[in-house]
């Protein structure tokens, strides 16, 4: 894949929107409004970067415990030679919201989030099943809120 190029209108599309969208009834439409285009070319823009992997993802985050929910980081120490396998398998979860690898015993990292508390335990040992390795499991036992914004 080629390496992207972004334009001066994709930059400040980036730094305007880790902000948020206005929360409205059509919240690209008034995004775009303020950014001084159409509806159209700010969703055709985001859809690009987000295919060009300029962006990894585009939407809320949410604080899920106070919904019922969780979220979980996990582990697995994965050989080398089942890498791609199991990151398949991982990957393949719904409740995975992303992973990276780390030059470390334990090589595969993971955050779980779960609708219901009770349903992560569950994921864990399906994980395990699919994949013959063990998930270690650290959940969160105090959050920080940093605010970080990556100018583009």
């Amino acid at each position: 894949m080629a390496t992207p190029v972004l334009d001066a209108i994709d930059r400040v599309i980036i730094n305007r929107l880790q902000d948020g969208l206005p929360v409205s009834e059509r919240p690209y439409r008034d995004a775009a409004k303020e950014l001084g285009m159409e509806e159209d070319e700010l969703v055709a823009r985001l859809q690009r970067l987000l295919e060009q992997r300029v962006l990894s993802r585009l939407g809320p985050l949410f604080q899920i415990e106070r919904a019922g929910g969780l979220y979980v980081l996990a582990a697995m120490r994965v050989p080398a030679a089942r890498l791609d396998r199991v990151i398949g398998i991982v990957n393949a979860f719904p409740e995975v919201a992303h992973n990276y690898l780390r030059e470390h015993a334990f090589n595969l990292w993971f955050v779980l989030a779960v609708g219901e508390r009770e349903r992560m335990e569950e994921v864990i040992r399906r994980i395990e099943q699919r994949t013959g390795l063990s998930v270690y499991a650290f959940p969160k036992l105090q959050e920080y809120f940093l605010d970080l914004r990556l100018r583009a």
